[in-house]
């Protein structure tokens, strides 16, 4: 497994889109126990803190000891450093299986394995990803550019899968279709900045070339003349039960 915002994991915690109260519930109410969940790829932990107040336990897993330090503290959520194909976690005991922004750096074949173990009888997976957001006009463009010429060359090839709208990620489980859902902002560009502070392909960027360019990013956001920019990230979400036959 990629180990890929361990060194931006502060900005990763202070600006990365929240998920929607509305999608948490949807999820939930599908969920026909709701005593254990399991958050893999957690980050830090946005996802499981959400869940939190639904389960008596949230288990909440990541590779990079740097995200779970920015994690977010819940009294009952018990985060671990560990990849998403060996945990720790006891057998036929989790009720709910969630992967936000992450499955697309899983082996998916290993982690499947895994959730196959530790699923209850029943038990639900719930796959949630987002792709490049959107905006109007002349900031849309901005964005656009930004993704899919300046950054486009230093995206990891896995990032096709959200490209891809999640439809290409092999998913073994029956099938849940839930409504769609997006996440929407009215951002400052301080927070545009620091969003785009998180990305991967950023990194990559700066490393390959000694460039930043973010500062040249801002003046282009500011030179829209506004203050405040309406986004729209689209979310993909794979919604399933776990048959223990499967």
């Amino acid at each position: 497994m990629k180990d890929l915002f361990s060194k931006q994991s502060s900005e990763y915690a202070k600006f990365r889109p929240v998920y929607p109260d509305t999608l948490i519930s949807e999820i939930v109410a599908h969920c026909s126990r709701k005593k254990t969940a399991w958050d893999a790829g957690t980050g830090n932990g946005q996802l499981a803190t959400l869940l939190a107040p639904h389960f008596e336990k949230v288990f909440a897993s990541d590779l990079s000891d740097k995200q779970l330090a920015n994690a977010k503290v819940a009294e009952n959520v018990k985060y671990f450093q560990s990849n998403s194909y060996n945990t720790p976690i006891e057998s036929n005991s989790v009720d709910l299986i969630t992967v936000a922004q992450a499955i697309h750096w899983f082996d998916f074949e290993k982690f499947y394995q895994e959730v196959k173990r530790v699923a209850a009888p029943d038990a639900l997976i719930v796959v949630i990803g987002y792709g490049v957001m959107r905006s109007t006009g002349t900031a849309d463009q901005i964005i656009q550019d930004f993704y899919h010429n300046e950054t486009g060359p230093y995206w990891d090839k896995e990032r096709r899968y959200l490209d891809e709208e999640y439809k290409s990620i092999p998913f073994p489980f029956q099938r849940i279709r839930l409504p769609e859902f997006n996440m929407e902002y009215h951002w400052n560009i301080d927070q545009l900045i620091g969003y785009f502070s998180t990305w991967s392909a950023l990194q990559h960027l700066i490393k390959a070339t000694g460039v930043a360019p973010l500062p040249e990013l801002r003046k282009k956001f500011e030179a829209t003349g506004l203050s405040e920019f309406q986004l729209r990230f689209p979310l993909y979400i794979l919604c399933g039960v776990v048959h223990k036959t499967t």
